[in-house]
């Protein structure tokens, strides 16, 4: 039980992380509450002891989430604003900051649901059905967060 209480710390973390993007960013907003609702379904999905999916959404989710902040040059910006915190200077853009926070709080998501996936679940018959069942849901999530937000760029940068 005390590893549920450190992955629903950290999803829950994370939802913050997303609506506080979502304050910073308020044309935005709507997509950052969609990106949090995944590490809801997460806490939920613990609650109800569905372990197992938990804990594989816990892992695909956030590496697919860093693999696109990666791939759109935001965890690059990331990087750049906790360089300027480690030399004492002040942040210039608190977005990519907020996006390293929670860059690290996925890693940590990923640690430790692969920790206790491996404790629990690892080697059974339903492994592979239920990383293919939990790529397949992310994949889809994110495929419509993408082309929700491609659709929600030109007018964000009309109204600018």
């Amino acid at each position: 039980m005390k590893g549920h209480r450190g992955i629903a710390t950290i999803s829950s973390a994370l939802v913050v992380c997303f609506l506080a993007l979502g304050h910073f960013e308020p044309q935005y907003f709507m997509l950052h509450l969609y990106e949090s609702l995944l590490y809801v379904s997460i806490v939920l999905l613990l609650f109800y002891f569905e372990d197992r999916w938990a804990y594989m959404l816990g892992m695909v989710a956030p590496a697919v989430w860093l693999f696109l902040t990666y791939a759109t040059g935001l965890l690059g910006g990331a990087m750049r604003q906790f360089s300027r915190l480690l030399h004492l200077e002040g942040t210039s853009n608190e977005v990519s900051l907020l996006a390293g926070v929670t860059a690290v709080l996925s890693v940590l998501m990923i640690v430790f649901c692969a920790y206790r996936w491996k404790r629990e679940f690892a080697g059974r018959a339903e492994s592979r059905k239920t990383f293919l069942v939990s790529l397949g849901v992310v994949g889809l999530y994110y495929a419509t967060l993408v082309i929700w937000f491609w659709e929600m760029v030109p007018d964000a940068v009309t109204k600018m």
